[in-house]
C-alpha cells in the first residue's frame, strides 16, 4: 500500500503497521495504579510511533483476584479507570486493547476493550474459561457466549459485545484486529480462526497464562501455529511478576509472531514494565492469502458462519512523519543469516538438489552426465551435485564427463579452476577448444570479427555461448549420456542467459532455482566442510574468489574485459529484488524501502558471518532505484520468453522458482510500464535530498 500524503520513508507508507505488546506490572485490586501504568506505556508505545498497544487479560484489576472479583467496590474502581482510560486516549495516537472484568445482564465478564481516540470501539469477552488444574474461572466468570444481546452499556452508551467483531481501519489497508483472551487459543478452534477466515489480519490476545516449567515453549508453538495457519500476525501479551503468588508465579511473557515467524519476544520475568515492539507486515499477509487458495476455500466453506461476524470500522490516522523501520531486513533473504538455519539450509538444498538430478537419472536409465565446467561458480555447485548423485546412485564418479570448452576470452585463472576442482572430484574431464568452430561460424555468418576486426558484439558472444552448448549436447549424444544444466535462478530472472543452443538449455536444470547468492554460499559451505576432500576445498575457494564474467569478450592478459554484475547489477541487490517481486508481489516503491532498509549503511544491522568485512557492501537509493528498474524491465518485459521455455528442475526453496509447470506463469509479451511508473511515482528522486550536513 502506499499513501500519497505519508512520506516514503515512513514504513506506514509501504503497508506496515507498528505494534506494541505492552506487559505493565499490575498493581493487585487497584485499577487506578492499573490505569496509571496502563497509559504510562501507551504514551511509550506512542513515542516509538506504534499504532497498536495489547495489554494482558485482566489488565485494569489484575488477574489474580479470585473472588475480590465479586466485589462491588472493585468493580465501580474498574468501570471508573475505563471512563478515565476512554478519556485519556482523545490525546493518545495506538489503538488500546486492555483487559478489565466488566458487569453485564447480572453477569460477570472477562473482557477486552477495544478503545481508540476518545471510543470504545467494542468489547469482547472471553469464550472459554478454564476450570481446571490451578484455574477456577467459572466461579467468578460466565463465559461470553452466554451474553443475551450484543451490546454492553458502559458510560450511558451501547457498545458492541461478542467474540464475533472485527475492528477495521479505513484509511489504512489491510489492518483488521480480532482479539481473544488466553484460553481461547488453548482450545482446538480458537475464535481467532473465523476472525482470520472472514478477514482479520491482526489477532491479539490477552492473557494471564501463570509460569510452569516448559509452558513458555508451548505457548510459542501456539501463537505460532496459530499466526502461521491463519496467515496472520498474532500478539500475545501475558501478565507479570506483580500477581499474587498465593498458589502460582507469573513470567509476563510477550510474543510478536507473524505467520508463523517470530518477529519479537520480551523478557520472561522482567524487572518492571516491558514494551515490545515490531512491524507487521500487512502487505506480506495479503499477499500470503491470496496466493494461498486453499485458505479462500476454507473461508468460502465457511462463509454462513462468518457473514455474521459484525466489522466495526475506524480511522487509525497513523502517524504523519518519517517512521523508519525496526523490522530486521536481511541483506539475503535466500540464505540465513543465523549459522544453524543456514547449515540447515545448506544441506536440505543440496539434499533437493541431489534427489532430483538422482530421480531423473534413474528414470531414464542413463548412468552418465555431461557437463560444462566453466571454472565458475554456477558450474563449479552443479559439479558438486552431479558427484554427490553419483554417490547416491552407487555410479561410479568417472562417469561424470566434466568438459572445460575455453573460448576467445577464457583465462587461465578458470580453467585452472575447472582443471583442480574435476580432478579433485575424481570425474572424467576433458577439455575441447571451441575457437575453430566459432570462428567458423563467424565466417560463415561474414561477422567482422572473422576478418580481424575487434567486433565484440552480442553475436560474437552468443556464437561461443552456443558452441558450449551445441558441444554439450553432441557429447550427450556420443556417450549415452544426460546434459546438467548449470545456469542459477538470478541469471533466469534477469534474463542473463543464451536462448535455446546456450546455457540456458540442458536435460536437467540442478540450480534453475537456486539464485545467485546461495549458489556462492553452499559452494562456500561445501568448502569450510570439507564435504569433498582437502583438494576440493583449495580449488572451490579459489572460485570463490573468482570474479563473476561469462568471459566472451577478450580482456587484458588475464583480467576480465566484462564483469556479469556491470551489466545487470550486483548480485546480492538484484536477488533481493527477485525475492520480493517475485515472491510476495511488492510494489516497486516497497522493494526500494526495503532494499535501502537493508543495504544503505554496511555499519548498520548484522551481518552473516560467512560474509567477510571486504565483502561487506552498502547502496544508496539511487543506486539501488537504478539496478531496480533494470531489474523490473528484463524481469517482466525482456526476458520472460527465455522461462516459458526452461528445461525442467528441482524447487529448492519457498523463495520459488521461475518454471512455468510451477511458481511462474507470465505472458512473453507484457510491458513492465506500470512496475516503472509506480517507482518513478512513489519514490523521491535522490537527486533532490538536501544533505544534512
Amino acid at each position: 500500500m502506499s499513501d500519497d500524503h505519508l512520506p516514503f520513508h515512513s514504513i506506514y507508507a509501504h503497508g506496515f503497521v507498528r505494534a506494541a505488546v505492552c506487559t505493565p506490572q499490575p498493581a493487585i485490586a487497584s485499577p487506578p495504579e492499573n490505569l496509571r501504568r496502563t497509559l504510562d506505556l501507551v504514551r511509550q508505545a506512542g513515542t516509538h510511533q506504534a499504532a497498536l498497544a495489547v495489554f494482558p487479560e485482566l489488565g485494569l484489576s489484575a488477574y489474580s483476584n479470585e473472588d475480590l472479583f465479586l466485589q462491588d467496590a472493585l468493580l465501580d474502581a474498574v468501570e471508573l479507570a475505563v471512563a478515565e482510560l476512554v478519556e485519556a486516549s482523545r490525546a493518545l495516537g495506538p489503538v488500546i486493547i486492555a483487559g478489565a472484568p466488566l458487569r453485564h445482564e447480572a453477569k460477570l465478564f472477562n473482557c477486552a476493550l477495544v478503545v481508540h481516540r476518545g471510543r470504545i470501539l467494542g468489547v469482547v469477552p472471553k469464550t472459554y474459561l478454564p476450570n481446571y488444574r490451578e484455574f477456577y474461572e467459572r466461579r467468578q466468570f460466565t463465559s461470553g457466549d452466554a451474553a443475551v444481546t450484543r451490546t454492553i452499556r458502559i458510560s450511558g452508551e451501547d457498545i458492541p459485545f461478542g467474540r464475533d467483531i472485527l475492528f477495521t481501519a479505513t484509511d489504512h489497508d489491510g489492518l483488521a484486529i480480532h482479539a481473544e483472551i488466553c484460553e481461547d487459543l488453548w482450545v482446538p478452534v480458537p475464535p481467532s480462526t473465523d476472525a482470520a477466515l472472514a478477514g482479520a489480519t491482526v489477532l491479539v490476545n490477552l492473557s494471564a497464562s501463570n509460569a510452569t516449567i516448559g509452558k513458555a515453549d508451548y505457548r510459542r508453538l501456539l501463537c505460532a501455529s496459530q499466526s502461521g495457519r491463519c496467515i496472520a500476525a498474532y500478539l500475545y501479551s501475558a501478565a507479570g511478576p506483580g500477581e499474587s503468588t498465593t498458589d502460582l508465579a507469573w513470567d509476563g511473557h510477550a510474543l510478536i509472531y507473524e505467520n508463523a515467524e517470530l518477529l519479537a519476544e520480551g523478557k520472561r520475568f522482567p524487572d518492571g514494565a516491558q514494551l515490545l515492539l515490531a512491524d507487521l507486515d500487512l502487505d506480506r499477509l495479503r499477499q500470503e492469502r491470496t496466493r494461498t487458495t486453499s485458505f479462500n476455500d476454507c473461508a468460502a466453506a465457511h462463509r454462513a458462519r462468518l457473514a455474521a461476524l459484525r466489522r466495526i470500522p475506524f480511522r487509525l490516522d497513523p502517524p504523519r512523519g518519517e517512521v523508519p523501520a525496526i523490522r530486521r531486513v536481511d541483506r539475503f533473504p535466500f540464505v540465513p543469516a543465523d549459522p544453524a538455519r543456514r547449515d540447515e539450509r545448506c544441506r536440505e538444498a543440496y539434499e533437493i538438489q541431489v534427489q532430483g538430478l538422482a530421480q531423473r537419472l534413474r528414470a531414464t536409465g542413463i548412468g552418465k552426465a555431461v557437463i560444462g565446467v566453466s571454472g565458475g561458480l554456477d558450474s563449479a555447485q552443479a559439479l558438486l551435485v552431479t558427484a554427490k548423485a553419483f554417490d547416491a546412485l552407487g555410479l561410479p564418479r568417472r562417469d561424470i564427463l566434466g568438459f572445460s570448452l575455453p573460448g576467445f576470452a577464457t583465462s587461465r585463472r578458470t580453467q585452472d579452476n575447472a582443471r583442480r576442482l574435476m580432478a579433485a572430484l575424481g570425474v572424467t574431464a576433458a577439455e575441447i577448444d571451441i575457437n575453430p568452430s566459432a570462428l567458423q561460424m563467424l565466417k560463415d555468418l561474414e561477422h567482422p570479427f572473422a576478418r580481424g576486426e575487434p567486433v565484440h558484439d552480442i553475436t560474437f558472444e552468443n556464437v561461443q555461448a552456443g558452441e558450449r552448448t551445441s558441444h554439450l549436447f553432441r557429447l550427450a549424444n556420443l556417450h549415452s549420456a544426460l546434459v546438467v544444466g548449470t545456469s542459477d535462478l538470478s541469471e533466469l530472472a534477469l534474463g542473463y542467459t543464451t536462448y535455446g543452443v546456450g546455457d540456458q538449455m540442458s536435460h536437467y536444470a540442478v540450480n534453475a532455482s537456486v539464485p545467485k547468492t546461495l549458489v556462492r554460499h553452499l559452494v562456500r559451505w561445501s568448502a569450510e566442510t570439507g564435504a569433498f576432500g582437502d583438494d576440493a576445498r583449495k580449488a572451490l575457494r579459489s572460485i570463490l574468489d573468482t570474479p563473476i564474467t561469462p568471459e566472451l569478450v577478450p580482456g587484458r592478459g588475464d583480467a576480465p574485459a566484462q564483469l556479469a554484475e556491470e551489466t545487470v547489477g550486483p548480485y546480492e541487490l538484484q536477488d533481493f529484488n527477485l525475492y520480493y517481486l517475485s515472491r510476495y508481489g511488492y510494489m516497486p516503491s516497497k522493494v526500494a524501502f526495503l532494499a535501502e532498509c537493508a543495504w544503505a549503511k554496511a555499519g548498520a544491522g548484522e551481518w552473516p558471518g560467512w560474509v567477510s568485512a571486504g565483502e561487506r557492501r552498502e547502496y544508496d537509493l539511487a543506486t539501488i532505484l537504478k539496478w531496480l528498474e533494470l531489474f523490473l524491465v528484463r524481469f517482466f518485459q525482456s526476458s520472460q520468453f527465455k522461462r516459458s521455455a526452461m528445461p525442467n528442475g528441482p524447487k529448492i526453496g519457498s523463495g520459488g522458482s521461475l518454471s512455468p509447470r510451477g511458481d511462474w506463469r507470465a505472458p512473453s509479451d507484457a510491458s513492465a510500464r506500470i512496475w516503472v511508473d509506480e517507482l518513478h511515482r512513489n519514490v523521491p528522486d535522490p537527486r533532490t535530498a538536501i544533505d544534512p550536513d
